[in-house]
């Protein structure tokens, strides 16, 4: 039986032209392997990945993206790969025991991204399975995503296991996203940003 791996992250959200949480200092310092946090998703396209969810290592291409949530930007994480490279990936990470994922989110996004935010309502649930070389076995990963609003920080204080933290007009973040199951997301956070769906 595959290992079940818990996951809690979100989207970022501020109104373009924002005073909170500028900035982004790049980070030197390599991401630890097998710590399940900074964007973390299995190396898709390898023989061996054997991962059967919707995660794709290609880069992104933009999906349909809402009309008329131009006016927002998203804070993406840029992360190191296993196999080299780096990825642009949302915040995310292991939940803790005692945490509800609401609370993961707001976590793991400080420390990654450095903004405080706060929770607004769920996007997506994302399930697959791969094989951990770190581990020797099979993982089931679900990860939460919750659309957040940014209250406040900076970018340039997200942790070492972040390469770069930096804010996007949320269409090019859609391009930028390297895993396809993150752009299916926030083209579900987009729809809910255009209908006011947050506000509720």
């Amino acid at each position: 039986m595959a290992k079940l791996h818990i996951s809690s992250g979100g989207i970022v959200f501020r109104l373009m032209g924002s005073a909170g949480g500028q900035g982004s200092v790049p980070r030197e310092k390599s991401l630890s392997s097998g710590s399940g946090r900074a964007g973390e998703m299995p190396e898709p396209g390898r023989a061996d990945a054997g991962e059967k969810g919707s995660v794709s290592a290609e880069p992104g291409r933009a999906g349909e993206m809402a009309a008329g949530v131009g006016g927002y930007e998203v804070a993406l994480i840029r992360v190191l790969r296993a196999r080299g490279g780096t990825a642009w990936a949302l915040p995310k990470g292991w939940v803790e025991q005692g945490e509800e994922p609401e609370q993961t989110a707001v976590r793991e996004v400080r420390e990654e991204t450095g903004l405080q935010t706060r929770v607004l309502r769920k996007v997506d649930e994302i399930s697959y399975q791969f094989y951990s070389r770190a581990d020797h076995d099979r993982i089931s990963k679900t990860v939460h995503l919750f659309l957040l609003e940014c209250l406040g920080g900076d970018t340039a204080d997200h942790d070492t296991e972040v390469e770069e933290a930096r804010w996007f007009p949320i269409e090019e973040a859609g391009q930028r996203l390297t895993y396809k199951n993150e752009r299916e997301a926030l083209e579900k956070a987009a729809v809910l940003l255009e209908e006011g769906e947050h506000a509720t």
